[in-house]
């Protein structure tokens, strides 16, 4: 038992990422025989890890054929948008007031990485990868594990809706310079802007999204 769970937590990591990355892109599916061939193991933990998946609303169970790829629907993502305006600030607030020496460090290597970046076509997508290790430190660092995981689980959507809007940006500038407001304000433990860069960097992105598709 305990090996299939812990065959069910790897598939589910490996799936959950082509999921996020687009490597399955919207709507594709997802046949349990065909991914237990490639995985070589029985169905059961493929299964499972599909299961957790639908959990997170990253796939949606069609009987007789498989779990489909949730499509990237705008409204709802709205709602996301609607929750991390207000939950991300506040984590950002927690983890300004406990956030570790070595919390910092780590802050602070990510965004050097970040202005490092340059062409767009090149660096995207380590930006994007860079990003979410910042806001997964701060989730970490904020003190209230219930907070974490909620957010941890609404950043598989936004993450995902980076991917997809790739074609959008013409600029690293939407991740280094709100991230790097983010990182003094909690070095200086100035805890209001913490909360209104952490709301400008998602302002902006939804902003951005909105000018180019609507």
């Amino acid at each position: 038992m305990c090996d299939n769970n812990n065959k069910t937590k790897e598939i589910y990591e490996i799936l959950k990422r082509r999921i996020i990355n687009l490597d399955y892109e919207p709507g594709f599916i997802l046949n349990e025989s065909d991914l237990a061939d490639e995985f070589n193991i029985s169905r059961a933990p493929v299964r499972s890890a599909l299961r957790l998946l639908m959990i997170d609303k990253l796939v949606k169970i069609v009987p007789r054929f498989g779990a489909q790829v949730s499509t990237i629907d705008f409204k709802q993502m709205r709602f996301v948008f609607e929750l991390t305006r207000v939950l991300d600030p506040f984590a950002a607030r927690l983890a300004a007031e406990r956030i570790s020496d070595e919390g910092i460090k780590e802050l602070e290597e990510i965004m050097e990485r970040i202005k490092s970046y340059k062409e767009i076509s090149r660096d995207y997508q380590d930006a994007i990868a860079d990003d979410e290790r910042f806001h997964n430190i701060i989730y970490s660092s904020c003190g209230n594990p219930w907070l974490k995981d909620i957010l941890t689980n609404l950043h598989y959507h936004t993450e995902r809706l980076w991917h997809y809007c790739e074609s959008f940006f013409d600029s690293i500038d939407l991740f280094s310079d709100t991230l790097g407001k983010i990182l003094q304000a909690i070095k200086e433990k100035d805890f209001e802007n913490v909360e209104r860069y952490t709301r400008d960097h998602i302002d902006d992105f939804v902003y951005k999204i909105k000018k180019e598709m609507f």
